[in-house]
């Protein structure tokens, strides 16, 4: 630990990251605090605090941080040093109340304090009781929560009942990234901005949904974390369930932030339970083997981990929502690492139009609507209209499919062009006390309800994984979920 005696940074405010040395903090934070100082956008006199166990000075920890973010677009020299200026590196540990009375007596008065918990979550009850008696939580301090809040319910709960008993709901910031991305918030404006979206936003134009976050890279080093997760945890619970609800839920009365999480849980909370029987038909669970990708040897799952384990890589999955806006309406979600290609999108796929006046021309050529919103590695939305073919034809009108494009590249492009990182407008929120794109308890603990009964219903199946290739979009089983119904997978 470094001297008490050592000068503490006072001001009106401070951010404190605990786990500053992490890969999250390393690649996400960090970044995204330098872009929103260089932007002008901390708060005036604002003081960054990085707090970890690893032992170092704070002259040793801004020299790794200066060589990390050095060469970043739009970032020079003298706004780097601008931003090291403001933080200081305290080494310690603050799930013991040693740590925790170090880290107070360091920062010293401060009037309000922001704590980003970069830790692993089965640290945050020990961490947020040592903070709160060291008398650093206080009533107007705010606690950042990085998923998952748990790994079922009852971790769930346990982890938000220890942050409840040190801080009140309005203080507590649980981060989704996804929520953070252009895309994801572009798609609030497109439904609730756009007076002819809402009347055909209903199952009775709409056909299905698909959601697909796909992955090119493996596990690697993370096994660790993820053996004890696996896809349906690390990704369906969070992020695809909450593009699920963006997609699904009634228009607010307003975007205050109860408005806008009130809906989401309504829709969290008429998603149709999986049985031990629609488990096996509308679920496929899989695990990738060993092969190449690009020509590339990869290892499998298995060899990663070291030994035999069943946790899925690859989940896909038809959802219901039993209510009236969808009854009928399927919504297929899949995610898997070692995929095709990086990709994460929202498909709508309209109905076909009633009656076709077009049969001369050939019905081949008639496609239905359809908008795809895509989120990685392009942001754009694209909504794909029929349009007549140019020209002269003697079989008559010929009719072809033609985009319109949101593309945010195309459109702004010039103004910048840098592809902002996700945190950085989830930071600027929390500076500004914006709850609308963070997630509320019962909105977490829901999802977990949800995840539990499929979990519960794949061990009552006993639905192993199925194997699949890497650059695959996963176990053949994925493909007869949606030809079943006589749909398919937009690649």
């Amino acid at each position: 630990m470094q001297s008490s005696d050592q000068p503490s940074i006072s001001g009106s405010r401070a951010l404190v990251l605990l786990g500053a040395t992490g890969d999250l903090a390393k690649r996400m934070l960090w970044p995204s605090l330098l872009h929103l100082d260089a932007d002008g956008l901390l708060p005036e006199g604002l003081s960054l605090f990085g707090v970890a166990r690893l032992q170092g000075t704070d002259e040793s920890f801004k020299a790794g941080l200066r060589a990390d973010l050095s060469g970043r677009d739009g970032i020079d020299a003298k706004v780097l040093d601008r931003f090291l200026s403001r933080i200081r590196y305290v080494s310690g540990d603050v799930t013991v109340p040693e740590g925790a009375a170090h880290l107070a007596e360091i920062i010293g008065p401060v009037d309000q304090l922001t704590f980003f918990f970069a830790l692993s979550p089965s640290l945050y009850a020990a961490a947020c009781a040592n903070l709160k008696a060291a008398g650093l939580i206080q009533d107007n301090s705010r606690l950042v929560l990085e998923k998952p809040i748990g790994r079922d319910l009852e971790s769930s709960k346990a982890i938000n009942r220890a942050v409840a008993a040190v801080a009140a709901e309005e203080q507590i910031f649980r981060i989704d990234h996804y929520l953070g991305k252009e895309t994801v918030q572009n798609l609030i404006a497109l439904r609730f901005a756009n007076t002819f979206f809402e009347p055909l936003w209903t199952g009775r134009t709409i056909d299905h949904v698909q959601i697909t976050i796909a992955e090119t890279e493996g596990i690697g080093d993370r096994w660790p974390y993820y053996d004890e997760y696996g896809a349906a945890r690390d990704m369906v619970q969070n992020h695809m369930l909450q593009l699920l609800c963006l997609v699904a839920m009634e228009p607010p009365s307003d975007l205050d932030p109860d408005s806008v999480r009130t809906e989401k849980v309504k829709v969290l909370r008429s998603l149709r339970p999986f049985t031990h029987a629609s488990a096996q038909q509308h679920c496929v669970r899989g695990q990738y083997q060993a092969g190449s990708i690009q020509g590339a040897p990869t290892k499998s799952y298995l060899d990663e981990v070291g030994r035999e384990t069943d946790t899925e890589t690859f989940v896909a999955m038809r959802c219901e929502i039993d209510n009236w806006r969808w009854a009928g309406v399927p919504f297929f979600l899949r995610t898997g690492k070692r995929m095709a290609e990086r990709r994460t999108k929202i498909v709508i796929q309209f109905k076909p139009v009633p009656h076709s006046i077009f049969q001369q021309a050939g019905s081949e050529d008639l496609s239905p609507n359809r908008l795809v919103i895509d989120l990685q590695p392009d942001e754009d939305i694209k909504l794909t209209l029929m349009n007549k073919r140019p020209g002269l034809d003697q079989g008559g009108m010929r009719l072809q499919n033609m985009p319109l494009s949101l593309s945010l590249s195309a459109s702004y492009g010039g103004e910048g062009g840098r592809r902002r990182i996700a945190y950085e407008r989830l930071l600027l929120d929390v500076f500004r006390g914006d709850r609308t794109l963070f997630v509320r308890r019962d909105e977490v603990e829901q999802a977990w309800t949800f995840i539990d009964g499929l979990e519960k219903a794949w061990a009552e199946a006993r639905m192993s994984p199925k194997p699949y290739l890497p650059g695959s979009w996963g176990p053949s089983g994925a493909f007869g979920l949606t030809e079943r119904s006589g749909r398919e997978w937009v690649d």
